[in-house]
């Protein structure tokens, strides 16, 4: 089959082109040897099946890190390539484009956004560029499909050129700035509201402001959605299938393979929660509690890329992430996370090099609580006062500090910069939106799912087996003197490695002071991650990081609690 790959900088509307060219069926996976994703589909030219791949973004094919390593790999196998260009930013990217006619292959260039172009007054000789660089030239704008048709159409024309010969990079931006004053001329325009607010979204002060108010939106808007899935189809599906999983229960009688599969019975009913069966909490826990935010937070995060919003958030925030070891895409784990943290662990291959991915991984294990932990901290301690709840976030956010001043000074790796072309906004098309959200969630199905299965797995066989039980009497010394908790605080912690929400509610019973349960809740956020996102940990990061990783966050909650304990009791003599 023949292969066509579209190759461009970050955030040219390549995504967009590629869903509008492409039907359903869309895989996403990491390029073979990296965590670097890509995207391939089919589209069918002249009657024939080609093969499209989307390549990561890249601004040259001189690599600097993985992505751009994966793109210039990905162009040694195309049979045509499509450079896709930014029409509002000639200069930029025609130095990629340059690059790539001069490696010999097939080339049409795709003059992408030329809506946003028209918009800002840039005016493009789309004929005299395609004589300069000697393929063809399309005008395009890959949301609504403008001159998509036009590119298909002209594919058979595209070629290597014979106007450009290879030159070093000095000469390739010196011909660059040829070709640009040649073909481009830009008209005064005044400033609209939307340029004006594009600009107050990348300032300190008012971008600050605006972040808050976005995420906060965001967050309203996926726990809307959220809830309203779970309440209006997942549940009443599980409704549906409870009789027949009480029909099973009868069927295998008591016995260990009614322990694996059905689990533990609840006043002869199911709670798929607590019974911890494979075909009860294993089913109900990713489709029916985690599936619901994941599908809502991939559609915001469609929404925030589409919009052009992601790339400023970034830019806002590089200097913070900077300095714990990543870079301002470090955002996107961090706000993924707090939703829930199987998607945040997924998010991490957005960052270029082991290091970074490796911290960005940590500290959402140790401080970043997914939202149903987050209702239940609400929930638990709310009613003894919100200075209990405050002191549990503020701990959390200053161990997320610390931890990655120390893990950025002691983790071997590099940091390397991010350069972003930021887009300009844009309104989000409906149908590109809702096609990136099913593939990232198909994805996280394929990916994650078999894993957090095989997780529920092994957490039943070992509380089947009793060793749950045994490690509780084990660690009691320890939660009591070091930690300040009743032994029986043991049994919540080790089931929070299967679900911490659930753990946080069976902290309640125990009849703990305020001071107590904010150690605890604090102590369940940090000491390891839920079995669903060990699991991913694990898939992502590999044996040997998981357990390093893992050892970190045992350690840090460990010390922290700890100290909670000495300066809390000190403080309040155990309670308020």
């Amino acid at each position: 089959m023949k292969r066509i790959v579209l190759m461009g900088n970050p955030n040219v509307g390549k995504s967009g082109m590629f869903s509008r060219l492409t039907g359903a069926h869309v895989i996403t996976s990491n390029y073979p040897g990296t965590t670097v994703d890509y995207s391939r589909g089919t589209i069918h030219v002249d009657g024939a099946a080609v093969e499209l791949v989307d390549a990561p973004g890249t601004y040259s094919l001189e690599p600097s890190n993985a992505a751009e390593e994966t793109a210039a790999a990905m162009l040694e196998t195309a049979d045509l390539i499509v450079s896709v260009v930014d029409a509002t930013n000639l200069e930029r990217n025609l130095f990629l484009t340059l690059e790539v006619l001069e490696r010999g292959k097939p080339v049409i260039v795709a003059l992408n956004l030329w809506d946003e172009a028209v918009h800002q007054g840039i005016a493009v000789d789309v004929e005299r560029l395609e004589d300069l660089l000697g393929v063809p030239v399309v005008a395009t704008v890959g949301l609504s499909g403008q001159g998509i048709s036009d590119l298909i159409g002209r594919l058979d024309e595209a070629r290597p050129t014979g106007t450009i010969a290879p030159m070093d990079a000095e000469e390739r931006w010196k011909t660059v700035g040829r070709i640009t004053d040649a073909v481009q001329t830009i008209t005064h325009r005044h400033p609209t509201l939307r340029d004006r607010l594009a600009e107050a979204s990348v300032r300190p002060g008012s971008g600050i402001l605006i972040a808050l108010g976005v995420i906060a939106a965001a967050f309203w808007a996926v726990r809307l959605i959220g809830e309203s899935l779970i309440q209006y189809i997942f549940e009443p599906l599980f409704d549906l299938y409870t009789p027949f999983v009480l029909q099973l229960s009868d069927l295998l009688g008591p016995g260990i393979l009614h322990d694996i599969l059905i689990g533990r019975l609840s006043d002869g009913g199911i709670d798929y929660v607590e019974a911890m069966g494979l075909l009860t909490t294993g089913l109900y826990v990713p489709f029916a509690m985690v599936l619901p935010y994941i599908v809502a937070f991939y559609l915001m995060l469609s929404i925030m890329e589409d919009s052009g919003y992601l790339p400023r958030l970034a830019t806002l925030t590089d200097t913070f992430f900077h300095r714990l070891g990543m870079h301002g895409y470090g955002i996107i784990p961090l706000f993924l996370g707090l939703g829930c943290n199987v998607p945040g662990v997924l998010a991490t291959r957005v960052l270029e090099t082991r290091k970074q991915r490796f911290i960005a991984a940590t500290l959402l294990g140790i401080s970043i609580p997914c939202m149903a932990q987050i209702a239940m901290i609400f929930g638990v301690l709310g009613s003894f006062g919100m200075q209990y709840v405050a002191a549990v976030f503020l701990t959390l956010a200053l161990v997320y500090l610390a931890a990655g001043l120390v893990l950025n000074r002691f983790i071997g790796g590099e940091c390397p910069e991010i350069f972003l072309e930021i887009p300009p906004y844009r309104m989000p098309g409906a149908r590109l939106t809702l096609k990136k959200t099913w593939t990232r969630v198909r994805g996280f199905i394929m990916e994650a799912v078999p894993y957090l299965f095989l997780g529920i797995l092994i957490v039943n066989l070992l509380y089947t087996a009793g060793i749950l039980d045994a490690l509780g009497i084990l660690l009691a010394p320890l939660m009591e003197g070091w930690l300040g908790l009743p032994p029986e605080a043991t049994t919540a912690l080790l089931v929070g490695i299967l679900r911490k929400d659930l753990a946080v509610g069976m902290l309640v019973p125990l009849g703990m002071t305020p001071v107590q349960l904010v150690i605890a809740v604090t102590m369940l956020t940090m000491y390891f991650p839920c079995i669903a996102t060990f699991a991913v940990l694990l898939r992502e990061l590999g044996a040997r990081d998981m357990l390093l990783s893992a050892a970190v966050m045992t350690g840090t909650a460990l010390i922290v609690g700890g100290l909670m304990h000495l300066v809390l009791a000190g403080l309040f003599g155990g309670g308020l």
